[in-house]
């Protein structure tokens, strides 16, 4: 059983993730019961790397990442990455020109996954 300090940590961490990411999955939610301190460790990392840095905004880290979840097939993640692009003041044309440019070295399946995605959000934004 986890000490109070300890259950602080895992509730801090899981407020953090959803509040950054917009949903904790499972995995996480998991090794944070089971290991706080790396959990903490890898939500520091995550952060660092999708914020402004000193040579590449955030919105550009979010257009990287974008490509390579696409490629990798990780639908969720392609759509909350674009979401997250979107708020860091990216256009729908950047993220287009982004999956664009992943599909040279991806091929058609990380373009068609990455423009699905940016078409269930236009399809969002039109409801609202």
């Amino acid at each position: 059983m986890a000490d109070q300090k300890e259950e602080k940590t895992i509730k801090d961490t899981m407020e953090t993730m959803k509040k950054r990411r917009g949903y904790v999955p499972p995995v996480w939610a998991y090794a944070a019961e089971k290991d706080p301190d790396f959990v903490q460790a890898s939500n520091h990392l995550t952060n660092m790397g999708f914020k402004d840095g000193k040579a590449l905004p955030a919105k550009m880290r979010e257009l990287i990442a974008i490509g390579i979840l696409a490629f990798r097939g990780r639908e969720a993640g392609v759509y909350e990455h674009i979401r997250r692009a979107l708020n860091h003041g990216a256009t729908k044309q950047e993220v287009l020109e982004a999956l664009e440019t992943a599909m040279i070295a991806g091929g058609n399946p990380t373009f068609n996954l990455g423009v699905t995605a940016l078409l269930k959000i236009e399809e969002e934004d039109k409801k609202k």
